[in-house]
């Protein structure tokens, strides 16, 4: 996109044709004075009505020029590309006209290099005949040598268009949860003929921090200093009776940095309580520090000023059950059952993750406290000193952000050097969204198979088929459930098999019946909706005597206890006829999915802190960090190929309405899939067990949709 020819002129007649066509009117009117040279003139890119890119704004009103490049994913079905030009003003953002090119013009793959008149929303030409001049070329993903064939070669050099290059000869370590019982062995026979040894997340922390020397750097959603991080009775080590906040502050008394960015929950004040309403104890873990020398810092998520929050995950307490009001271990719990997905990096991409905590805390605190970089040369092993180089376990790895120029600093400000390392422009700022981008990457590479496990699962609202609501007006508009489901599509129409295997709590954490939880359920029900009905299309136009489900699963994870002699007798019994004496007397209740990883073709996975939803996927909503990695000599072309599916390996395919102990924890997910796509809960069972909370969720007629996407 390169610039425009706009001659404005205040020729207005006012015609009441609706409400928001009336006010643009006035807006043009009051604004067609001198004031009109002042304002900031963008334009925005659409795939019909999916918004997809962004120009900077530049104050030349009547011949603005941008020089912009973006690359763009691309999985809608669409007539046009249009181009939106809007002047930024006071009163809001004005209209001045679009510019749309048919997509008949680009589809088979030309260079398309021209002027396009803008037109008013009725249409016609705007006064003075104004122009906009575009570049665009569209490229099939079908045409792409690496479409479909998985890495195929060591050689593979990552993501591309990233702010972070792949790293080769790293170390990762992977943990299934934050912490195993000393007697936990999954039986998994690895390629090395050796059989998986499960890892120990917090015993590793634990090291680490004790071992650290220099610094220690730690972001988090919620830090809080009263977790021990050794568990085990069988496994004691000198120093593990002290808590978190002990250990760290005695390691900053020990001459460590220890620098701390912890979100700042902004309802932890009087009037809501002091935990905040997320529980994160971020005001108690400030001043828990203060006067010590730690140096802690409250991370602000404040769209009026650009800065964005950290992501990530501790358990707040022992005991945490925020399904059920007033629960607690006085009313014999349950706690809830956890399951997470971390990994351990190691080698050069350590480096990457050293930069991105940098460019954190320049921005929300300055240049206070870090270490220059000279003295971390003097300290640490330079990435080219690389310890992993010979190891044949060793990795390529690639780090993965979204994150906008609101919460670091250092993003290029020419347009063009953003776009060479991946970023796109804002109304107002830098944003990078290279998760998103490695998980299409990934999705667009597939062969076989993916398994993906996440909290949350919604989005591609440009293709849901809603009846009862405007889609459009939802804005969950990353690419990932559409990608999936066009994957499947593709498989299908190719005559192979391919399977996508999907893992996500029962519901999202937080009452099954409230309204922000039926809201988030009943945009999963759409999104799944949108992908069941594209891959039933598909298997109808190929003529195949197939179910859907056939190629796409999601499952849940759920426990279910006989009672034992010598248990724990609680003092209180929840109040009556509610969930919570309901899942008491059932004994039942779902494991709590939180991990956020893929793995494609059991050669690739991601993991990291973002799910899938909007506000992880956006880039300038919630600040997410992940990594993506393969190991060079286990490829799924090799004849010992690994594989990382281990976290699933051992699981049975049960039912919560078995009788006595569940033999496994893998659950179908409650719902019932028609050869054409609809989805309808199982016969029976509206909502899930032991709660009056519907499967399918409920549509909110209150809540904004940039709150639950």
């Amino acid at each position: 996109m390169n610039g425009l020819e706009l001659n404005s002129g205040c020729g207005i007649g006012l015609l009441w044709k609706s409400p928001k066509k009336f006010v643009d009117q006035i807006k043009r009117l009051v604004l067609c004075g001198p004031e009109i040279s002042g304002s900031k003139i963008y334009a925005t890119v659409d795939l019909d009505k999916a918004r997809v890119a962004r120009t900077r704004m530049v104050n030349n009103p009547h011949n603005p020029i941008w020089k912009e490049e973006f690359h763009i994913y691309s999985a809608h079905n669409i007539s046009y590309i249009i181009f939106t030009v809007k002047a930024d003003d006071p009163i809001g953002a004005t209209l001045i006209g679009r510019a749309y090119i048919p997509v008949e013009d680009i589809i088979k793959g030309y260079v398309v290099d021209r002027w396009v008149e803008i037109l008013d929303e009725e249409h016609n030409p705007i006064h003075g005949n104004s122009r906009i001049h575009v570049k665009l070329q569209f490229s099939s993903v079908i045409e792409d040598a690496h479409w479909s064939q998985g890495l195929r070669s060591p050689n593979y050099e990552g993501v591309p268009w990233t702010f972070f290059n792949q790293r080769q000869c790293c170390k990762v370590t992977l943990y299934q949860d934050s912490h195993v019982e000393d007697d936990f062995n999954p039986g998994i026979l690895m390629a090395n003929d050796k059989f998986h040894e499960p890892q120990r997340c917090w015993e590793d922390k634990f090291d680490a921090i004790t071992s650290a020397k220099h610094l220690i750097y730690i972001t988090g959603w919620s830090v809080y200093t009263e977790i021990n991080l050794v568990r085990d009775p069988q496994r004691r080590k000198p120093g593990d009776e002290l808590t978190l906040g002990q250990l760290l502050k005695k390691k900053a008394d020990e001459g460590v940095l220890v620098l701390l960015l912890v979100w700042d929950d902004r309802t932890s004040i009087p009037e809501y309580k002091k935990d905040g309403l997320m529980t994160t104890h971020d005001q108690e873990t400030e001043e828990y520090f203060r006067n010590t020398k730690v140096r802690c810092f409250l991370c602000p998520r404040n769209p009026d000023i650009g800065r964005s929050f950290i992501q990530g995950t501790t358990h707040q307490k022992d005991f945490h059950q925020p399904n059920f009001p007033g629960a607690s271990i006085r009313k014999g719990g349950p706690r809830v059952p956890w399951h997470d997905i971390h990994c351990k990096l190691q080698g050069p991409v350590a480096w990457d993750v050293l930069y991105n905590f940098e460019q954190r805390w320049k921005k929300q605190v300055g240049d206070k406290f870090l270490f220059s970089l000279s003295k971390l040369e003097g300290i640490t092993v330079h990435p080219l000193q690389n310890m992993y180089s010979n190891d044949s376990e060793a990795w390529n790895v690639q780090l993965f952000r979204s994150i906008d120029n609101g919460a670091a600093l250092g993003f290029p400000e020419k347009p063009l050097e953003a776009t060479q390392r991946g970023l796109v422009s804002g109304k107002n700022n830098i944003i990078d969204r290279s998760i998103q981008d490695a998980y299409i990457h990934a999705i667009r590479r597939a062969k076989n198979f993916i398994y993906i496990e996440n909290q949350y699962f919604l989005g591609s609202s440009f293709g849901w088929r809603s009846k009862d609501i405007n889609d459009a007006d939802i804005n969950a508009l990353h690419l990932i459930p559409k990608e999936l489901s066009l994957k499947i599509v593709s498989k299908i129409e190719a005559g192979e098999r391919f399977a996508v295997y999907i893992v996500l709590p029962m519901w999202p954490e937080g009452i099954p019946e409230s309204r922000s939880v039926q809201a988030i359920l009943d945009w999963q029900k759409r999104t799944l909706e949108m992908m069941y009905t594209d891959i039933s299309e598909a298997i109808q136009r190929k003529g195949l005597n197939a179910n859907p489900r056939d190629y796409l699963t999601f499952f849940c994870l759920g426990n279910k206890e006989s009672l034992n002699g010598g248990e724990y007798v609680p003092p209180e019994t929840p109040e009556p006829d509610t969930d919570y004496i309901r899942a008491q007397n059932a004994r039942r209740f779902m494991i709590y999915v939180h991990s956020k990883m893929m793995i494609v073709d059991d050669e690739y996975i991601i993991i990291g802190s973002a799910n899938i939803n909007q506000r992880s996927m956006d880039g300038s909503r919630d600040s997410e960090i992940a990594m993506g990695a393969f190991q060079t000599n286990h490829l799924a072309n090799s004849t010992d190929s690994e594989g990382e599916r281990y976290m699933l390996s051992g699981c049975h395919y049960v039912t919560l309405f078995m009788v006595g102990d569940l033999p496994g924890h893998l659950l179908r997910y409650p719902v019932e899939v028609s050869k054409t796509g609809v989805l309808t809960t199982l016969p029976g069972f509206e909502h899930f067990p032991d709660t009056k909370a519907k499967v399918l969720g409920t549509k909110s007629e209150y809540l904004f949709p940039i709150l639950t996407t």
